[in-house]
């Protein structure tokens, strides 16, 4: 059995991957989803470079971002392939759901699960009169993007920034901020299988604590309010495995910031005992069988 990796850059994390595949008996091999087709002759099928058939699964470690058609092209292939009837970790839906905030955060909200207060719309003129009703400091996001890029404070009297400005291309994503008790810091819950694995508080040197913008990691064990959020919102969006990033307010209360579908766990491993890369493994091969 081979199994294809799904990603542009291996990496770290396609490594341990590599690894923890091998130490079950199961090779593979890299793929990047631009380099797969579809075909629609005598019948429909996902051309995969390497396989002449479907092979039993695949694990999607990368989606590179494009064009809106490449972009979608790259998830039909992962719904064919579902639809056909390989194993898809993450499946294409689930990415869908959390690459896209807005859509994270209207599950969440639907599903009742503890957020931000958060607005979505296109316009300069709504997005000025939220702030001018909220007169309160949010905070700026780009609607898809990852490990902190462009995320940025909006204090009540700071100019709104154009709606084709870099990270904001024309949709204004604002959510209400949080402020915490003490520095700056969040957290990440690493969800697989409906089981939070492992958690880490993640403390950076300004409000924004991702590793990538030099955020330290401490390994945590979570309250029990902490671990039924993740799985609240892991639930909500559908998900087979996913880093929920959660902020507790100085009040007290917990709210889950973003579900990430396909989440880094460097930073987490080094803060824990726990093979990250072997668990998600071993879950992805319980759905084989």
């Amino acid at each position: 059995m081979i199994i294809p990796i799904l990603t542009d850059d291996p990496g770290w994390h396609g490594e341990q991957l590599k690894q923890a595949f091998t130490l079950r008996g199961v090779e593979t091999v890299f793929v990047s989803l631009v380099d797969c087709s579809l075909q629609m002759t005598e019948q429909l099928k996902v051309h995969i470079p390497g396989f002449t058939k479907p092979p039993p699964g695949v694990f999607v470690r990368g989606v590179t971002g494009g064009t809106l058609q490449q972009v979608i092209t790259r998830l039909n292939i992962l719904h064919v392939l579902q639809d056909s009837g390989v194993v898809v970790y993450n499946h294409g839906r689930a990415i869908e759901r959390t690459v896209d905030k807005a859509m994270t955060s209207v599950l969440l909200h639907r599903h009742k699960v503890a957020t931000p207060h958060t607005w979505v719309c296109e316009s300069r003129a709504q997005a000025q009169q939220v702030r001018r009703l909220s007169n309160e400091v949010m905070v700026l996001k780009p609607l898809f993007g990852s490990q902190g890029l462009g995320v940025r404070q909006l204090m009540p009297e700071a100019p709104l920034p154009v709606p084709m400005e870099m990270y904001v291309d024309g949709v204004y994503y604002l959510q209400q901020f949080i402020e915490t008790s003490d520095v700056p810091h969040d957290f990440r819950l690493f969800v697989i299988g409906n089981k939070v694995v492992a958690a880490m508080k993640r403390i950076g040197d300004s409000w924004v604590n991702n590793v990538a913008a030099g955020g330290q990691c401490v390994a945590i064990e979570p309250e029990p309010a902490m671990i039924q959020l993740a799985l609240n919102a892991a639930a909500a969006v559908n998900i087979e495995y996913c880093g929920v990033d959660i902020i507790q307010a100085k009040t007290g209360e917990y709210y889950v910031l973003e579900v990430n579908s396909i989440p880094a766990w460097k930073g987490l491993q080094t803060a824990t005992q726990i093979n990250i890369a072997q668990l998600l493994v071993d879950d992805f091969l319980s759905k084989l069988s």
